[in-house]
């Protein structure tokens, strides 16, 4: 009994469901000419199958990374092994456009990649398919999850008036900075500072114009302080600055510039002009701080004695 004409009818079958299938399908031969492409490559690269068959891959799709797809072909000729490559190692093979609407964001499609190598009836391998598979969505909706999550992350740190870290994660950049100098002696020094007479603010001006100066208050330190040092609002209208590598000297002549620079500037609320200063405690890292309690509190004794002695004025607090 004849079966080639059930063959013939079986292949056929096969082609027309490789055709219509819903992932990108292309078969190379061992000199990189295009030997089958399904109507997936076709439609996404707007070309017919006549001009894409026995043409080189690299002709009909420069955007290929020709010395990397190579070197990925031939470990797949040569080891007789898959390869697969995903969109997070290269966003595409083949720069296809993304016509996808709930993916309208994505410019161009997401592609997870496989190469597989193909006998002939020798068993030699002379042929790679390549399978291409659209994941622009999974891709898109990966992505924007990250960026919420790096988002909340962020929120999370950040006081919310003045864009600096708040006091939970100030604290914990300080738990990371004791740990750092108890293990290898750098020095490191800490400024604290609060706004003098910040009451009278509020009550003279209200509470939005307090929102201001403090606002003001956190704009100015970032221009003074460099971009290692960690600067957080500790609380109502009290800051913090961690300042690695600095001993007190060198603190206080940055907490010098601090408050000189917000003693000669003035904030504006809805018309009105207010005038203010800061107090600063200076402390520099001591072997004696076994947790950042002891440290915070020897700074803060400093901001103490800076407001006993007629405010406007910086402090170094021994330990």
């Amino acid at each position: 009994m004849d079966n080639k004409p059930a063959l013939l009818d079986d292949f056929h079958w096969l082609m027309d469901v490789l055709q219509f299938i819903d992932v990108g399908l292309v078969i190379i031969d061992r000199n990189y000419n295009i030997q089958l492409c399904n109507a997936f490559m076709q439609n996404h690269s707007a070309r017919d199958s006549s001009e894409l068959l026995a043409t080189n891959i690299f002709e009909s799709f420069p955007e290929l990374p020709e010395t990397w797809f190579r070197r990925k072909a031939e470990s797949v000729f040569s080891l007789h092994n898959s390869a697969f490559t995903t969109w997070e190692q290269r966003q595409y093979l083949f720069k296809f456009p993304s016509y996808r609407p709930i993916t309208s964001i994505a410019e161009h499609m997401y592609q997870n990649s496989t190469m597989i190598p193909l006998k002939n009836i020798r068993g030699e391998i002379d042929h790679l398919c390549i399978i291409i598979y659209d994941v622009t969505e999974a891709a898109v909706n990966r992505q924007q999850s990250d960026s919420l999550n790096a988002e909340l992350e962020r929120l999370s740190r950040t006081d919310g008036l003045t864009g600096l870290l708040n006091r939970k994660a100030w604290e914990f950049e300080l738990e990371q900075e004791l740990q750092r100098c108890t293990r290898y002696e750098n020095a490191s020094s800490m400024l604290m500072f609060d706004i003098d007479h910040f009451k009278k603010i509020n009550d003279n001006y209200g509470h939005p114009a307090g929102d201001e100066v403090i606002r003001q208050t956190a704009k100015l330190t970032q221009q003074c302080v460099r971009s290692v040092d960690i600067t957080g609002r500790y609380g109502g209208e009290e800051f913090a600055i961690i300042l690695p590598d600095t001993n007190a000297d060198a603190a206080l002549m940055l907490a010098e510039r601090i408050r000189k620079c917000i003693a000669d500037s003035t904030a504006f609320y809805e018309g009105t002009s207010i005038n203010y200063t800061v107090s600063i405690g200076i402390s520099e890292f001591s072997d004696q701080f076994k947790n950042t309690t002891q440290w915070i509190d020897n700074t803060d004794k400093g901001l103490y004695q800076a407001k006993e002695n007629g405010r406007n004025n910086c402090v170094i607090q021994a330990t």
